[in-house]
């Protein structure tokens, strides 16, 4: 790959032409180790994933439900740290470029320095950065939150957002936009927001950058559903649900694999608009 092409921008690009959408996993760094996240993470692009969301643990994190929440803490108890994921995109970047997606609230990438942060984000490996907790009005007042040093900055639109809101979001998303189906924290659910397609349309009537939808989709029918609507279907909680199940064993990552896999399958066997 050329080295001034964003792994984001070519695996989407990739995907188009082949009228497919992008299946995107999120894990949360260090969850049960960052040893086995970086196996997991290699098995789960054998499955069939597309881009790797890799969640940096955060003991506050209020855009998340009980799963996500129960697996930072479980990170943070094993030891995970921000360069601790840095050391760990730098692990997986020996054996794939899969495009990494770090996702992160403000506070502990603050903390690391948010200008090194990116920097040495962008040295480990990474390809785009989702700030869960900052708006892109805010990003755009302060330099140092808006210099991305080669990072995707990856916003997210919610069934809330307003419209005289949404082209100022889309301005200034890059790599792809996540849509948030459902209100409320991240979890699984039993069915789909009956308004995604017209929500996916609204956003792609103002830009090119690829939608992704995520929130709640935990099963090969549910992403199939999504696949024919969006660019990108992100499945998150149903994988960190079945690493807390399965635990430090042996066979975790072969396990994640085959949960993974018909999700997958799912998603690639469907035609995107």
């Amino acid at each position: 790959m050329n080295p001034s092409t964003n792994r984001i921008d070519a695996t989407f690009a990739r995907l188009k032409s082949e009228g497919r959408s992008a299946m995107i996993a999120y894990i949360t760094g260090g969850d049960p180790t960052l040893e086995a996240t970086a196996d997991i993470a290699i098995a789960m692009e054998l499955a069939g994933v597309d881009i790797l969301e890799l969640g940096i643990p955060f003991s506050d994190p209020l855009a998340d439900g009980a799963t996500i929440q129960a697996a930072a803490s479980r990170a943070i108890e094993a030891g995970a740290s921000v360069a601790g994921i840095l050391e760990l995109i730098r692990t997986i970047r020996r054996r794939s470029e899969i495009p990494i997606v770090l996702f992160a609230y403000l506070n502990p990438v603050y903390i690391y320095g948010f200008d090194q942060f990116q920097q040495d984000a962008v040295h480990a490996g990474a390809d785009g950065l989702l700030l869960l907790d900052l708006p892109p009005q805010e990003a755009s007042r302060n330099s140092e939150l808006s210099t991305a040093h080669g990072l995707k900055p990856i916003r997210l639109i919610a069934p809330t957002t307003p419209p005289e809101r949404l082209k100022e979001i889309t301005d200034a998303a890059e790599g792809f936009i996540y849509y948030v189906s459902r209100e409320g924290v991240t979890g699984e659910q039993t069915s789909l927001s009956t308004d995604i397609a017209s929500r996916v349309n609204a956003i792609k009537a103002l830009t090119n950058v690829p939608v992704a939808v995520g929130f709640g989709i935990s099963n090969p029918e549910q992403a199939a559903t999504v696949a024919g609507l969006a660019d990108g279907v992100v499945v998150g909680s149903a994988i960190v649900r079945k690493i807390g199940e399965i635990g430090d064993a042996p066979d975790l990552p072969a396990k994640i694999a085959d949960f993974v896999r018909p999700i997958a399958t799912s998603v690639h066997a469907t035609k995107s608009k």
